[in-house]
């Protein structure tokens, strides 16, 4: 079983901490994706320097490599990749929809090709929580099918009714042990009634916590906010939420606000790669020319190695020469600009001024 305390509520913001059988972990929290059991460009030890309490892992991805079965072998995820705290893996039912060659979609699973291979493969959702328990995964999410935005409610709803069906199928198959628990996803896409009825269901399952699954899709950062605002009110208190694939620091702060209190997202890990970078002033592009001559950190007030001992001139020249240096010094940078957040929302929660927090931050109308 895994447990939520909910230490301070500001509002609708919560601070709380989920406690689970490799640690606990403080929130609202943003989890670095690892999805084939590494964080792209950074070793583990560097991913927890910066705050980082848990990590995400991926069904779909380690299924296919180095195979679940395999990682069991070395103990599990946490000894093969040689990370002690928590692990949170996705269903896989994403990627699924999103990479493979989709060949059929029934009641009983889904049959699908390998991105990689070509090879078939069959999930079901017992295959899925199987597959993520061989893992050692702390929270287990459940197989739900991914609706692409946009879509009509007739689609919608067919396709929630289906994932509530595999939500009760992982709920029976997952095998309950002391600091380990499952989580059960809320569909619905836009649609407010669905995402009630799709909560309805789920609560009547007894999961571990809520995650809110089918935003940040495509969607206006508006509606997604929207839609928080009708969900979360009537979620349970006692219950950690997990808002799935989220995503910019202005869908984060704006997430607290709403009650959420666990995010993931590939952005500042993928965004390091590729010379995008966070800073407290806005995103800059450090391939732009005016960085070649600057002696300036990335951000003065960050106390990540990239700032503390590289120059914005520096970093530049290794991205003009494609040195793998350039890419990890960012993605270890985001990554703390990441952490810095979080940490500044939770003591901002602690002392109850979120709201001025809040309200200090979009007033800067930051671009990201």
């Amino acid at each position: 079983m895994l447990r939520f305390n909910l230490k301070k509520q500001d509002k609708r913001a919560r601070r709380g901490e989920v406690v689970t059988h490799h640690g606990s972990v403080q929130t609202p929290a943003f989890m670095p994706v690892g999805t084939v059991g590494t964080v792209k460009a950074m070793m583990p030890e560097s991913v927890a320097s910066t705050g980082a309490e848990i990590l995400l892992g991926n069904t779909y991805h380690l299924m296919l490599r180095p195979g679940a079965e395999r990682v069991a072998s070395f103990g599990g995820l946490h000894k093969f990749m040689n990370w002690n705290k928590p692990i949170l893996t996705d269903s896989g039912g994403f990627q699924v929809m999103s990479l493979s060659k989709l060949n059929k979609l029934t009641e009983e699973g889904a049959t699908f090709r390998s991105h990689l291979s070509g090879e078939k493969f069959f999930l079901t959702p017992e295959r899925s929580v199987e597959i993520q328990h061989l893992l050692d995964s702390n929270i287990t999410m459940c197989l739900d099918e991914c609706v692409k935005y946009p879509a009509d409610k007739a689609t919608v709803e067919k396709s929630m009714h289906m994932s509530m069906r595999w939500a009760k199928r992982c709920r029976q198959a997952f095998v309950e042990r002391d600091g380990y628990g499952i989580f059960g996803i809320v569909q619905g896409g836009v649609f407010d009634d669905l995402r009630a009825e799709s909560y309805s269901l789920l609560s009547q399952m007894g999961f571990d916590g809520y995650s809110i699954g089918g935003l940040a899709v495509g969607e206006p950062q508006s509606v997604m906010f929207d839609v928080l605002d009708k969900l979360t009110p009537h979620m349970d208190e006692k219950k950690s939420r997990y808002l799935m694939g989220v995503g910019t620091p202005s869908d984060i702060v704006g997430g607290v606000a709403r009650g959420v209190d666990m995010f993931d997202c590939v952005m500042p890990s993928r965004s390091g790669r590729t010379g995008k970078v966070f800073t407290r002033e806005g995103s800059l592009n450090i391939h732009n020319a005016c960085h070649k001559d600057s002696h300036e950190p990335l951000d003065s007030k960050c106390s990540c190695p990239a700032c503390r001992n590289y120059t914005r001139g520096y970093i530049h020249h290794l991205f003009k020469a494609k040195e793998i240096l350039g890419p990890m010094l960012l993605t270890w940078h985001n990554i703390q600009f990441y952490q810095d957040l979080m940490k500044d929302i939770r003591q901002a929660i602690e002392e109850e001024r979120f709201d001025t927090f809040q309200k200090e931050f979009f007033a800067k109308n930051l671009k990201w």
